[in-house]
């Protein structure tokens, strides 16, 4: 029983605001099926209903994990929450607390917004069980989520997290779940505020990966579009000369400045770009409000060139193995997701070093860090996917926008030292290594009948993709679990020249996207290629 009417049976506000929709539609959307709970937790539009992010879906998904955590684990259990700068994080985080203190489980509270990465940091240092960290990272305003670590601070994968889906599923009581007052739960030791001593000694870790401080000129124009870098990533960068964009300086849940605030859209940097024109900044770089993605701007005369996620990714690929090269351990590997581009693999095959793939998702590349660490197969150094998220060393288990601001700042200040920008040094690795054109098409598809158009586009593709190209060599379909890993609804075309491209529904947002990576002589042959492919699958979509 989870429909319209059982929820006008809740509190008042919650009643209100349901009888005031009018629009059939919208009623439909919020009750035609309840917000899931996935392999990163729960991320969905806030507001009444059962298909929202709520008081109620989160105490549901805090018991389901509570029970979880009950049946699995022996002896205290806790864990650690902390939450971003969006509208709500602080009274989900709250109302996550006051259930699990009430399932007996102490928590560890973050008593002001911290980024994701110090959240799975913070799950080590403090010994927890699990961690939760209220976010929709570079969703829109309307967003928030709900995402769920395990005891090594790595997101749950598949394995881990279809056991607490079954328990949170097993919830069917959301109205009277066992709760109690962050007050009483302090005075009983079952929770501890925790906060700067936590982030200090995070700072600290991703101090240890600095490469190059030599003393520069370079100027950097930082934003941390009104979200959790702010601090922490002024801090990491303390005596450099950065200038902070302030309009997006302070946290604002509506994101008033943007459209949406995420880097890997350039209308999200307009204000940075501007400011860095006014004050001819080398670089620009901004973080999403949860600071676990990061873009890059990088000044090219009186212009200012946008790098892509991949490009970012190879060029941080090439500085850290070029300053890592005469110390590099035999067994050094990196990782990549499969829509990634082949580039950061072709350079770390020229030091010698092995790239490992995942599937899309950082929780799969924080996997091969724990699995590595208990096996002694590999040594993990640097980890990335093209949507704009890095991790290099192991303090963190995702990936993380501070120590990936502060080596994106020391390798421009290296390149500046050589009379090179970062775009320069892009183009020195295509001169060695062939121009890869990679890039990302989404289309939003919002609502049951948008689910229902994603669910037949990949239906389609998976049955009829093999006779769409003349010259397709494979077509890999991750849904039946190819490569030795875990089964993903993602659909991959590779071509014969070395090309290819990708289809997957998004986890987190109602968008399906499409994938491309093609190497070419140069960028409008890559280009050319590109429409080629992108057209017939396109037209499928559409």
């Amino acid at each position: 029983m989870n429909g319209y009417e059982y929820w006008l049976t809740f509190d008042e506000e919650t009643r209100k605001e349901l009888e005031a929709i009018t629009d059939k539609a919208e009623l439909d959307d919020r009750f035609y099926k309840e917000l899931e709970f996935g392999t990163g937790g729960l991320r969905g539009i806030m507001g009444a209903g059962a298909n929202r992010m709520n008081k109620y879906t989160v105490a549901k998904a805090t018991k389901g994990l509570a029970d979880y955590l009950c049946k699995n684990f022996s002896g205290e259990k806790s864990v650690a929450i902390a939450y971003d700068s969006r509208n709500n994080s602080r009274a989900f985080a709250e109302t996550a607390a006051g259930v699990l203190c009430a399932a007996g489980i102490k928590v560890y509270f973050f008593e002001t917004l911290m980024p994701t990465p110090v959240l799975s940091f913070a799950v080590r240092y403090h010994g927890c069980t699990a961690g939760i960290v209220i976010t929709a990272s570079h969703n829109p305003k309307e967003y928030n989520g709900y995402k769920v670590y395990d005891e090594n601070g790595c997101q749950l994968v598949p394995k881990y997290a279809d056991r607490v889906i079954e328990c949170v599923n097993a919830v069917d009581d959301i109205k009277n779940i066992p709760s109690i007052s962050l007050a009483e739960a302090e005075k009983s030791d079952m929770l501890v505020y925790i906060g700067e001593e936590t982030l200090g000694a995070f700072l600290e870790q991703v101090k240890k990966l600095s490469l190059y401080d030599e003393p520069s000129d370079l100027k950097i124009v930082y934003t941390p579009l009104h979200g959790t870098g702010n601090i922490p990533v002024r801090r990491i960068l303390e005596g450099r000369n950065v200038s902070v964009v302030r309009e997006q300086e302070l946290p604002d849940g509506d994101f008033s400045t943007v459209r949406s605030p995420n880097p890997e859209e350039k209308d999200a940097l307009t204000l940075a770009l501007a400011q860095a024109r006014r004050e001819c900044a080398d670089i620009v770089i901004g973080t999403d409000p949860d600071c676990d993605r990061v873009g890059v701007g990088v000044r090219c005369g009186d212009e200012y060139v946008l790098l892509t996620g991949n490009q970012t990714g190879a060029l941080l690929m090439d500085f850290i193995l070029k300053f890592k090269k005469d110390s590099l351990p035999e067994n050094a590997a990196v990782v990549k997701t499969i829509v990634t581009s082949g580039l950061g693999a072709a350079i770390a095959e020229k030091y010698g070093v092995k790239t490992v793939q995942t599937l899309t998702g950082f929780k799969y590349i924080g996997e091969k860090i724990c699995d590595w660490e208990r096996s002694g197969e590999n040594t993990f150094l640097f980890g990335y996917e093209e949507s704009y998220g890095y991790l290099a060393g192991t303090h963190a288990r995702d990936k993380d926008a501070v120590s990936a601001s502060m080596l994106i700042a020391e390798m421009a200040a290296y390149h500046k030292s050589v009379g090179k920008t970062l775009v320069d040094a892009l183009n020195d690795i295509y001169a060695e290594f062939g121009y890869y054109y990679d890039c990302l098409e989404t289309f939003v598809l919002k609502g049951k009948e948008g689910a229902e158009k994603i669910k037949a586009a990949m239906s389609y593709l998976r049955e009829n993709g093999a006779e769409m190209f003349s010259d397709l060599e494979k077509l890999a379909d991750y849904s039946k679990g190819i490569d030795g890993l875990p089964k993903e609804n993602v659909l991959r075309f590779d071509f014969a020249d070395g090309s290819w491209a990708a289809v997957r529904p998004s986890g987190t947002e109602p968008k399906l996207k499409m994938y491309f990576s093609v190497k070419g002589s140069g960028r409008e042959q890559a280009q050319e290629r590109k429409l080629s492919i992108g057209a017939k699958l396109s037209e499928i979509i559409r």
